[in-house]
């Protein structure tokens, strides 16, 4: 166990190397990206079961979507924008989705010290992102809401020998080719591969924006 600025920090080890992935306990600690080594963290939590049960049993066509640069502080109303063209009812489980995609948002925007966000909502039904791969960005966060989470190995090649499952409700924080991490440790990640499972996952995922009109 390590520790760092006063957070408990748990490191993720697979078999026969070191992953350069941390877990910590709240996303108040999720800054340990900025630890030396250090390409991923995770932040070890569970949503409410009454939640995930509500987001398992929703028609796939409610579920919000959306693509949108905003200030971190925005991004409730974003969310529940997108809830609303979606045809999602007001209900406590969908106040309570906003609220943590909200709060998410706003540690992520602080630890990155960022003005601007790209908030991003898919309902994945495919192999998108199946190849594993390092994102062109300095960090992104991504939370899957349903289905299963996000996977990651260690690898000098294409295909790392251990591949491991962000638990789903768990913010999972990585550095891109942008900001990478010295020493590196040679973190990988991808979406799952659940084409023609009849799955349909809900994935969040938070990028920094310098600037909104270099945006395309």
């Amino acid at each position: 166990m390590a520790e760092g600025r006063g957070m408990t920090l748990h490191p993720i080890v697979p078999k026969g190397a070191g992953s350069g992935v941390l877990s910590v306990n709240g996303p108040e600690d999720m800054g340990a990206i900025r630890l030396p080594g250090v390409g991923g963290v995770i932040c070890q939590r569970r949503l409410l079961e009454t939640v995930l049960h509500w987001l398992e049993t929703l028609p796939p066509e409610v579920l919000p979507t959306t693509q949108v640069i905003v200030r971190p502080g925005e991004i409730a109303s974003a969310v529940s924008l997108a809830c609303d063209e979606a045809g999602l009812l007001d209900t406590p489980e969908r106040r309570i989705l906003i609220d943590d995609i909200a709060g998410l948002a706003t540690t992520f925007g602080e630890m990155t010290r960022t003005r601007w966000l790209r908030l991003r909502l898919d309902a994945v039904t495919t192999n998108a992102c199946r190849r594993f791969h390092i994102d062109r960005v300095t960090a992104r966060l991504v939370c899957t809401y349903r289905g299963t989470g996000t996977q990651y190995g260690v690898a000098r090649d294409d295909v790392p020998a251990t591949i491991h499952t962000v638990p789903t409700g768990s913010p999972f924080v990585m550095r891109g080719t942008l900001w990478p991490a010295q020493p590196d440790p040679h973190l990988l990640h991808r979406s799952p591969p659940i084409e023609g499972t009849g799955e349909t996952r809900l994935m969040l995922a938070l990028d920094p924006v310098t600037d909104p009109d270099d945006e395309s």
